[in-house]
């Protein structure tokens, strides 16, 4: 039996129907990431609920497409903002936050994207943190819920500054967060945390703050100087206190000792005197020639002067002087 051939246009129905059956195999799979989530729109419907488990998935070829998400913790950061407090002092408020999104599905439906909800997050947590630190003073932002005065320096201008916070900045935070939570759960967004990074003087206020602290320091110094010269007069008016003190006790104590020295050589004197009456005369006439007679000296006086008691006769001397007697 002669075989009758296939004709040119099944082979080509064959090829197509094989091409569209691989194509709607391979798009009705897709592979979902992890730490990322997916909903699925069809004709941009979703459909059924987030899918958050990592792995292959099947999804409708052609009518379905799948939108991915991130499930991981997201930052937001935002731009430093001029905020006055209940106090009526302007301050720079740079705040950051963590946040994640928490339902997809609504998400996609309210927010679309990540960028479109930074934008949304700027106004939600920004609105918040303006809200908060309207409605408190200064040192409640500035300082936390545990602060002890002891942290202080004790000057002019802090003496009206330890009173302890009633909320602090960590409690200001969490009720921050509290009220942006609320907002953001709107949008499928989860706030983790808010924290305020940088608390700043805006310029104007900032100068002032810089000059009034200058002065403080300058006025402190000078407190300090002045103890430290009343500290110093104290000390040398001490130290010459002492010095005088000793200085007089070696002077009382030299002039004993001088007077015990002197009562004790007039003693003896005094014994050496009158034991040696004759020889005491001679060395003091000895020492009056030394003292009178020079070189070139010439003395006029009466023969009867005692100067010359030693300077007769030996023979006279003799008779005159016990001392001599004794020498020869």
């Amino acid at each position: 039996m002669q075989q009758i051939p296939k004709a040119p246009f099944l082979k080509i129905v064959y090829f197509l129907l094989t091409t569209m059956l691989f194509i709607m195999v391979l798009d009705g799979f897709y592979v979902l990431p992890e730490g990322k989530q997916a909903v699925v729109t069809q004709l941009g419907a979703p459909v059924g609920r987030p899918v958050t488990e990592a792995g292959l998935k099947i999804k409708m070829p052609f009518l379905q497409r799948v939108q991915l998400f991130e499930k991981r913790i997201l930052i937001w950061d935002g731009d430093p903002n001029q905020i006055p407090t209940n106090d009526k002092t302007f301050i720079y408020m740079d705040n950051t936050a963590r946040w994640r999104i928490k339902d997809a599905l609504r998400f996609l439906q309210a927010a679309g994207n990540e960028n479109r909800a930074q934008t949304l997050l700027d106004d939600i947590i920004n609105g918040a943190v303006r809200d908060m630190v309207n409605q408190n003073d200064l040192i409640e932002i500035i300082r936390s819920s545990d602060w002890s005065s002891k942290y202080v320096v004790e000057t002019s201008s802090a003496r009206d500054m330890t009173k302890p916070p009633t909320k602090g900045r960590d409690k200001i935070s969490e009720m921050v967060l509290a009220q942006a939570s609320q907002d953001a759960l709107k949008y499928g967004i989860e706030l983790i945390d808010v924290m305020f990074k940088r608390v700043n003087y805006i310029d104007s206020v900032r100068a002032k703050v810089y000059a009034r602290m200058i002065s403080e320091r300058k006025r402190i110094a000078a407190e300090k100087r002045s103890l430290g010269e009343g500290r110093k007069a104290e000390i040398l008016g001490k130290v010459e206190r002492e010095l005088k003190e000793i200085i007089s006790e070696a002077e009382r104590e030299s002039t004993e000792i001088r007077g015990r020295a002197d009562a004790e050589a007039s003693r003896l004197y005094g014994e050496t005197y009158s034991s040696q009456a004759e020889f005491y005369s001679f060395l003091k006439s000895l020492e009056s020639y030394q003292t009178i007679l020079g070189r070139n000296s010439s003395l006029v006086l009466s023969p009867k002067a005692d100067l010359f008691r030693y300077l007769e006769s030996p023979a006279q001397k003799q008779q005159d002087s016990p001392f001599l007697k004794n020498l020869n």
